[in-house]
């Protein structure tokens, strides 16, 4: 992925990641497009950048997907890159079906449904990139938040097949994985001193992103206790760690 003079979409770019990368790839020399449900807090981010767009997007609803990406590629036929980055994640009480079934719509359903709707889009660019956010938790899950941690899995399992179909295209695919960050992703991650502070992992994400070859996986240190726990033996010892379980 070259690092200025694309067309960027980024879902979930009102806060949080998202909004910390639209800055970065603004600043960089990149058009910008933030999407997300709360034109509000897209605003707020677009009025500190002039130049950077905006357009919202229900992620859980398949229709308002198929005519946001219409309407995109119409408005910046020249996108060329697309973050996959809105999610929720919700604590779930054993299993809460309405929990879970808006968790997989948005973090699941939505990124496939978009990029089914850009993807031809994609492939008749000259160089395009796809980047899924998916997360540490997609190798070690917490207990707390099984529908979350088990979409961010079947993430990680998507980009790896479609990473393989896109060989010999025009069409790269990066995952991104974070650690916890701190952000408004879940009450009190902003404020807990566990999490990763938000402007160090994305000058690590930016500084990963820009290494030649490029990484198919961007892996801030922090997330690699996680990432690396099976393939080090470790897994038990860190899902209990991580579940407080003794």
């Amino acid at each position: 992925m070259q690092k200025s003079g694309n067309t960027i979409l980024i879902t979930g770019g009102g806060s949080g990641i998202g909004a910390a990368l639209a800055h970065e790839f603004h600043v960089a020399g990149n058009q910008v497009i933030i999407a997300g449900r709360r034109q509000a807090a897209l605003d707020a981010v677009v009025s500190d950048h002039p130049g950077m767009a905006s357009l919202t997007i229900d992620m859980e609803d398949p229709a308002a997907i198929a005519t946001f990406a219409a309407k995109l590629v119409t408005e910046f036929p020249a996108l060329n890159v697309v973050i996959h980055n809105a999610g929720i994640m919700v604590a779930e009480e054993q299993v809460d079906l309405a929990i879970a079934e808006a968790t997989v719509a948005t973090n699941l359903l939505g990124p496939i449904r978009l990029t089914h709707a850009l993807l031809p889009h994609l492939l008749a660019q000259k160089a395009a990139t796809l980047m899924t956010v998916t997360s540490g938790l997609a190798f070690v899950p917490l207990a707390a938040t099984p529908t979350y941690c088990a979409t961010k899995a079947a993430m990680h399992s998507w980009s790896q097949s479609m990473r393989e179909q896109l060989k010999g295209t025009s069409v790269e695919l990066i995952e991104l994985v974070p650690p916890g960050v701190q952000t408004d992703l879940m009450p009190g991650h902003a404020e807990n001193p566990q999490m990763m502070p938000l402007d160090q992992f994305i000058a690590e994400v930016m500084a990963l992103l820009g290494q030649e070859p490029a990484l198919e996986e961007i892996c801030v240190e922090g997330v690699k206790m996680l990432r690396e726990a099976e393939q080090r033996g470790a897994f038990g010892q860190v899902f209990a760690m991580l579940n407080g379980a003794h």
